[in-house]
């Protein structure tokens, strides 16, 4: 007698809403390509301190292609070059490399080096500093670091906001770190504001165009899904935000992975709708892989959700095309 054939059960049914913009921005992209540069024009190896972007996909692959990465540069030859990562370095680092007569190239995300330009200008016009962002982050560590010891308080909550004593309540300027939650950073100046009038604020906005387009798409988002998953490292700040952004909409079923690998299949369920995004030092090949292992449990239909396009481009660093 012959056995009937084995029948695999019917797949639930998944609508994917990916959301865009989403993955690399134009700095990830920058720091990026300037050690893959730099490799192919000094050879292998070439020293990048700490993490070029908060990716650890991105960090083997140039590990693979001759990168190193160092926590500082007593650990960099002389003789060979030395990147330094897209959040920006106190400005003690490149003196030493200028000390030492090293090749430095320094892969700073042009809209973090805005930041640090605002720091100068007040500081130079007698105004003490305030600096809203995350303590320990590379960015702060890097922005606060332009300036001497104590120009610059950090405030992190509108608690801190509240209880913030200044040396003078009419000689104050205001920065931020690019990466925050918009909404968060929001809560914290309408303290500081309210407190200090005449605080001088950035003429344009510090958190940058991805940080800002990467929460929009998912507040377009999170209202409509059962879950979503952001694709970014837990040390990446714009990464972090996406998840907060999410559950704070509703979307209490959000989760941060780093690859298909992380997702909590047993948390995750089987949601109707299921939300996707990737932070702005994820690569694409990240999402297309979490895709293929939804493929491989659910019968997914995907909508890619755009609220705005993106077209920005950063020159590199004129040491490479010399």
């Amino acid at each position: 007698m012959t056995k009937a054939p084995l029948t695999r059960p019917p797949r639930p049914p998944m609508d994917v809403l990916l959301a865009s913009p989403r993955g690399f921005c134009a700095g990830v992209e920058r720091a990026i390509h300037i050690v893959e540069m730099a490799i192919q024009k000094h050879g292998s190896p070439v020293y990048v301190r700490h993490e070029i972007v908060h990716n650890r996909r991105v960090v083997k692959r140039l590990e693979a292609m001759g990168a190193i990465f160092i926590d500082e540069l007593n650990e960099v030859p002389n003789d060979r070059p030395v990147i330094f990562s897209a959040h920006g370095v106190p400005k003690t680092v490149p003196h030493e490399a200028e000390i030492r007569d090293m090749i430095y190239l320094d892969a700073t995300c042009p809209l973090v080096s805005k930041v640090h330009v605002e720091a100068e200008h007040h500081h130079a016009k007698g105004l003490d500093i305030v600096l809203i962002g995350h303590a320990g982050h590379p960015e702060v560590v890097g922005t606060m670091g332009q300036l001497p010891d104590g120009a610059i308080t950090l405030i992190e909550t509108p608690e801190d906001a509240a209880r913030f004593i200044p040396r003078n309540p009419d000689k104050l300027a205001l920065i931020t770190q690019t990466t925050l939650s918009v909404d968060d950073a929001a809560g914290v100046i309408a303290v500081l504001c309210e407190r200090f009038p005449t605080i001088r604020r950035p003429h344009k906005e510090d958190i940058c165009y991805a940080t800002t387009n990467r929460q929009a798409a998912v507040k377009n988002i999170a209202q409509r899904c059962d879950a979503i998953l952001v694709i970014g490292s837990p040390t990446s700040s714009n990464s972090m935000r996406l998840v907060e952004v999410a559950q704070r909409l509703g979307c209490k079923d959000s989760w941060l992975v780093e690859c298909a690998d992380e997702i909590p299949w047993a948390k995750l369920g089987q949601p109707r709708i299921l939300g996707i995004t990737a932070g702005a030092s994820a690569p694409e090949e990240l999402i297309e892989e979490v895709l293929s292992a939804l493929r491989m449990r659910f019968t997914v239909t995907i909508e890619e959700i755009s609220v705005t396009e993106e077209h920005v481009t950063f020159k590199l660093p004129r040491l490479l095309s010399a």
